[in-house]
């Protein structure tokens, strides 16, 4: 075993007479929420919703404060968004299938670990059985309808699933639960790889009672990016995610889904602190690696959108949070990486090497101090119809269906709302960032052009499609 062989070789270079403590590989557990913004957590600024457990794993851990999905080529940007990260591989060589692409989990189990999963898996049911050698109360899609009976199943002995039955109780109370069992059953040294994929806070948005009635929908701010419409056509205007609200978006609509985010955002976290608790009172805490992190984010009236659908930070920023042996106390690492990073990073503080195709690369040496920055920019694509490249302080958006350029000065508009492309004292800046926006998609293996001999109309008539629920 990898962590085995580490340990060999810290003895056998040891000084004489040393005395040299036998390496003991970490545990795993991995929370990930769903459609979850990175500014939805109290300890990280946002002084309205309450999000205890979370905070707490802030305090005791580090958070990287510009962590990102890389995109999608499909509406449903959780697919490519959890294939990425399972993978390591980015968005132009993943298969949302996982079809013959190894995965981090498979590795972390040949080398040793007992890997388990509960919750959503929006990957095939192929690559679930192979990826896993456990997994219990799984969902098999990407949404349901009702959340107290959404469809689960097991692993059988041989890896087969069961046949497909009704939570039973709030699915997200259900995976907590499941969680906490397996935590419970284990003993003895073998480590272990707890997956933890919760559906929320994805809609719908039902939270029990309690949870919901906590937020009062008249006081709660509207987002400061916040418009009754996007401005021009940015090839999504329609679809799923944006037909939950009307168009114009209005104050009062913006409102009330906020107020049922930020509801299922604290059930949720009710139940992060359940699992946590349960980890601390087996013992097991103080050699556990944790992560939090979400596939993406959400607009709900950021810029006039609802859905992730678009390359804006409110859709593609997501929260990551590590804690555990060997991660800094109470930290923020502002180092630019993707979800894909995860994982790498995982194997490198585990001893455990990747699968065959991974290209993410490691955070460790920011988490060890060794650097400050694992990558100087990041690339993010939306089908074919939006692309972007970010570096410390600039952002430059492409959309190529309209041939329409934005950019934004990150450090003094964080909220991307001043559109700096057409300033003549910025020309250089587009230039530059033009050019490493089209080396990062031949790095990427993106063969989209990023402008058209025949553009579509920059506006978008909305009196043509339906007006969205009320």
């Amino acid at each position: 075993m990898r962590w085995r062989s580490i340990a060999l070789l810290v003895c056998l270079f040891a000084p004489a007479g040393s005395a040299t403590p036998a390496f003991s590989p970490p545990n795993i557990l991995f929370l990930f929420s769903d459609d979850q913004r990175a500014d939805t957590i109290r300890a990280l600024g946002n002084g309205l919703i309450e999000t205890p457990s979370l905070d707490r794993l802030v305090n005791d851990g580090t958070v990287f404060t510009r962590a990102y999905c890389m995109g999608a080529m499909e509406g449903a940007v959780c697919t490519p968004s959890r294939a990425m990260l399972m993978t390591g591989r980015t968005l132009f060589r993943v298969k949302p299938d996982l079809d013959r692409q190894p995965t981090w989990p498979e590795a972390f189990g040949k080398a040793g670990y007992a890997t388990f999963i509960t919750g959503k898996w929006h990957n095939q049911a192929p690559s679930l059985v192979r990826t896993f050698q456990e997994g219990k109360n799984v969902f098999l899609g990407g949404m349901g309808k009702d959340p107290y009976a959404l469809t689960v199943q097991d692993f059988g002995e041989d890896r087969t699933l069961s046949a497909k039955r009704p939570s039973g109780k709030h699915c997200v109370e259900l995976f907590a639960d499941t969680a906490i069992d397996f935590l419970n059953r284990q003993k003895g040294d073998r480590p272990f790889l707890a997956y933890v994929a919760f559906n929320a806070p994805h809609d719908p948005r039902i939270a029990p009672k309690e949870y919901r009635d906590r937020y009062d929908a008249s006081r709660i701010p509207l987002p400061g990016n916040f418009l009754p419409q996007h401005p021009f056509n940015n090839g999504y205007m329609v679809g799923r995610d944006e037909e939950l609200a009307p168009w114009p978006r209005t104050p009062e609509i913006v409102r009330e889904h906020l107020a049922d985010y930020y509801g299922s955002i604290t059930f949720l976290d009710a139940q992060i602190g359940r699992i946590l608790d349960a980890l601390r009172s087996g013992g097991r805490h103080e050699n556990t690696l944790i992560v939090f992190a979400s596939d993406h984010g959400l607009a709900i009236g950021s810029h006039g959108l609802f859905g992730k659908q678009n390359l804006y930070d409110h859709s593609m920023h997501a929260p990551l949070i590590l804690a555990g042996p060997g991660v800094p106390k109470g930290r923020r690492a502002d180092a630019l990486c993707y979800l894909l990073d995860i994982y790498p990073t995982l194997g490198d503080l585990a001893g455990v090497a990747g699968p065959e195709g991974s290209e993410g690369r490691s955070l460790g040496p920011v988490l060890r101090g060794t650097a400050t920055k694992v990558r100087d920019s990041l690339f993010t694509a939306y089908l074919r119809v939006q692309r972007a490249v970010r570096d410390d302080r600039w952002k430059l958006l492409v959309y190529p269906q309209i041939n329409k350029t934005q950019l934004f000065d990150l450090e003094n508009d964080p909220l991307e709302m001043k559109d700096l492309a057409a300033d003549p004292q910025r020309e250089a800046e587009v230039r530059r960032l033009t050019a490493l926006l089209q080396e990062s998609q031949r790095d990427a293996g993106d063969v989209q052009p990023l402008t058209t001999d025949k553009p579509q109309p920059l506006e978008f008539d909305f009196t043509k499609v339906k007006s969205g629920k009320k």
